[in-house]
This record gives structure tokens, sequence and C-alpha cells, in this order.
């Protein structure tokens, strides 16, 4: 028995010089200091191996487990939310998820760091656009290193993004942050930021609600305060059907809703009068992207509908629109549809919609950003992210992260390793930023 208990003190020792490097890493585990002395029970050493057989996730590595997940918006996202729950997890971070209604999707969010309010949110969608008709030369759900390239789907919008945050959290784990790190990732994000509206009510009316986020979309790590936002609209028109010979006695969908796609025309060029030089196009835009109508040319079409979008300036109404449109089809088109045909309608839908983005750019926080960066200026983008729903939930956001969007969405979708490396960098500077007393993150002075 006291061979057998030199031989396990013996062994203890050795596993513990050979865990050394991981002893910081599991303080952060338990919440509290790491400790200088050999653990007292063998399940001290067991949580010390699991620190370390963690501890080299490059971010290569972890790219590529990202992208092996086929989360194309229409398909559950579950496998890659569990990946990175397990992987918190394995280092002591706790995570929460908040599901759809189909309990096949979820948001995570996680934190990290001292108890209370404030901090930086880190935030990314896990969901990532169609292949379908598109001809990749890769395989799109895996990673493929070329050319100085990763290529595979989301390897710009935006998996890229969340392996260098997984990468980075080693780095925030171990350092003396003077603020909570908040991560959070979403679904469907793609199909209108739909997802996202669970975890944006769990944080802005949390009491440890973060000061600040900033979200990984593609923008070639140039930082990003604005972009506008979206309304998609349904209109269906439903007249009455009979035979082409006799047209006067029916309805003709196709034809009212042409006349109300003329008039969204007319009410869109006053609309986009209103212009801010920051954003690209200057002023709104009104566009119908889809269209569908009638069953055959003898036949006077019973139904129509047709999809628009409006991309508005921050701090204007699309509703003004729909609304006005909405009031003229009433007043002009259906009592003329009614008097041949009393079922016939016209009725409207809200298929999306997400708020635009309008941060500081003279904020103190925005201003280390981009000097993180190494960029002189912040800029708008074209396209929506989630960040006017965190910002409509007290939280500023500003638009930071690797790759192009016109890499995104298409054939062969790829992020520059230059790219991942200015990430894994201003992620640093991040950090390194948390340590200090940053109390004023947005002052302009």
């Amino acid at each position: 028995m006291i061979i057998s208990g030199q031989l396990l003190i013996c062994a203890s020792t050795g596993l513990m010089l050979i865990l050394w490097p991981a002893c910081k890493r599991y303080g952060r585990l338990m919440n509290h200091k790491w400790r200088r002395t050999l653990p007292e029970h063998w399940t001290h050493v067991m949580l010390l191996a699991m620190a370390y057989r963690a501890m080299n996730n490059s971010v290569q590595e972890l790219l590529a487990q990202l992208l092996a997940f086929d989360t194309t918006s229409r398909e559950s996202n579950l496998a890659m939310i569990m990946m990175i729950r397990d992987f918190l997890d394995a280092r002591g971070v706790t995570s929460q998820l908040f599901y759809d209604d189909t309990g096949c999707k979820a948001n995570l969010y996680a934190r990290i760091g001292p108890a209370g309010g404030g901090g930086v949110m880190l935030s990314g969608h896990t969901d990532v656009v169609p292949i379908d008709g598109q001809s990749w030369t890769v395989p799109p759900f895996a990673l493929t290193e070329r050319d100085g390239r990763f290529y595979g789907r989301g390897s710009a919008d935006m998996k890229g993004f969340i392996a260098c945050v997984l990468a980075s959290l080693e780095t925030f784990l171990v350092a003396p942050l003077r603020m909570p790190l908040h991560l959070a990732f979403s679904y469907d994000e793609e199909v209108g930021c739909l997802g996202v509206r669970s975890l944006v009510e769990h944080i802005g009316a949390s009491a440890e609600k973060p000061a600040l986020c900033i979200i990984g979309e593609p923008t070639e790590m140039q930082p990003v305060f604005g972009h506008k936002g979206k309304l998609a609209m349904r209109c269906r028109v439903n007249g009455h059907a009979c035979h082409s010979a006799h047209a006067p006695e029916g309805v003709n969908a196709i034809s009212y809703a042409a006349q109300l796609i003329s008039h969204l025309d007319e009410l869109g060029s006053v609309f986009s009068r209103r212009q801010d030089p920051r954003f690209t196009p200057c002023g709104a835009t009104i566009q119908v992207g889809v269209i569908a109508g009638g069953t055959a040319l003898n036949i006077v079409p019973q139904s129509c509908w047709f999809d628009f979008e409006i991309r508005y300036l921050p701090g204007t109404r699309p509703q003004d629109v729909t609304e006005a449109l909405a009031a003229w089809a009433e007043s002009q088109l259906l009592p003329s549809m009614r008097k041949v045909a009393k079922s016939s309608e016209i009725r409207f839908q809200q298929l999306s919609h997400y708020p635009g983005l309008l941060s500081d750019p003279q904020s103190s926080f925005a201003r280390a950003l981009a000097q993180w960066c190494d960029s002189t200026c912040f800029s708008t983008v074209a396209f929506g992210t989630e960040g006017g729903l965190f910002s409509e939930a007290g939280v500023p956001t500003l638009i930071c992260g690797p790759g192009s969007m016109a890499q995104g969405h298409k054939a062969d979708e790829y992020v520059s390793i230059a790219q991942i490396e200015r990430c894994m960098t201003m992620l640093k500077n991040l950090c390194d930023w948390m340590c200090l007393d940053n109390k004023n993150y947005f002052d302009t002075n």
C-alpha cells in the first residue's frame, strides 16, 4: 500500500508537470484564481487533462469543423450549435440555448469574465445560403486550402469569423478581463434575420446586457457603422376567372397586380428622395422580385401574387410606402373590381423585416476598433445584418469581420488566410482593451 501510494504521488506529480500549461486554464474553468498546488482529487486532474487536450485548436481546424455542417437555412443548425456548446463547456463556459418552435434550430448565448453588465458581445449567424444551382469546383461542405484561401460554403459568410472567435477563446479565458465577453450565435439570418429575435429579447431584458456588439459579417476587416433596413412584403390579388372570350365578365388579377406594381414604383420614387451620401445607393430602393399568376391564356386569371422589398435608410418608415399602397388599392382598385365580383380582394403580408443600423463612428470604442484594423475611416455596407435588432435592444453595434461579401453566396466561396490572421489580431487587441479600465465605451470626446 505504501508503494502504491508513492506511485500515485509520483504519477500525480508527473501528470501535473505535463499539464502545467493547462493549470491557468483550469482556474478559469473553475471561475476562481488558478491554484499553484497539486490537485487534491483525481477529478481535478481529469479536468486538467481535458483542458490540456483542448488547448491547441487552430482556426483552420475549427473552421474545417464548422464548414462540415450543412447549416443551409432550410436545415437544422443543431449539430453545429452543439459542437460550439461542447467546445465552450470543455473550457468551463456555460451556454444558453434558445430553440425555435420546432426544436430543430437554436441560438446560443454565453458569457465569460467578471459578473455584471457591460462588456462586449461578439455575434455571428450559423446559417448559410443554399448551394442549389451553383457549380462548385471544391466540396462546398468541407474546407479546401488553396492559394492562400480557405474554400467552403460559409467560409466568408460567416463561419470564418466564428472560427476566429472560438480559436481566440483561450486568450480571453486567461486574460484579467475588466469587463465580460458575450458570445451570441444565431440561426435563420439569411432568410430575414428571423431566428435571432428570441436571443435579442433575452439580451435586451437582461440585467447583464452587453454595452456594445461586434458582428463579424465579411467586411474585409474594415469597420462598418451602418446599413439600410429591409421590409419584404407579399401582395395577393384575388379576382374572378372566366373564359377570355368574355373577359369583361371577369376580374383580371394580373392586370390589377400590374397597376399595383406601377403605383409602387411611383411611391418609391417619392420615398427615395430622402438621401444620405454615406450609403450606396444614397436613397431607398424598392423592387419587385417575384411574380406569379394565371393558369392558361384563354382564362382570365383569378389570382396573382408578387413579392417586393423596400431597402430603406435608418430613421425612415417603409410602412409609409406599404400603407399608402394599401390605401390606394382600397380607394382606386377594389371598387371597380367588386362591381364585377364582390369576392375580389387585395391583401398584403409581411414576409420579413429587419431595421437599419446607424452607430456612432466617432465613439471611443469605434475609434479603437478602427485602429486595431489599421483603418482610417468607417463605412456602410449595402447588405443587411442583425445589427439593427441589437441596436434597437439597447446594444450599440458595429460590423467587422474577415472576408468579403463579393465572395459570399457564390460558388467556391472563400476567405483568405490573410483575412483570418487580421481577424485574430483584432480579437487579441480587443482582449487587451477589455483588460483596461474602459468605462466610457461610447464617449465621443
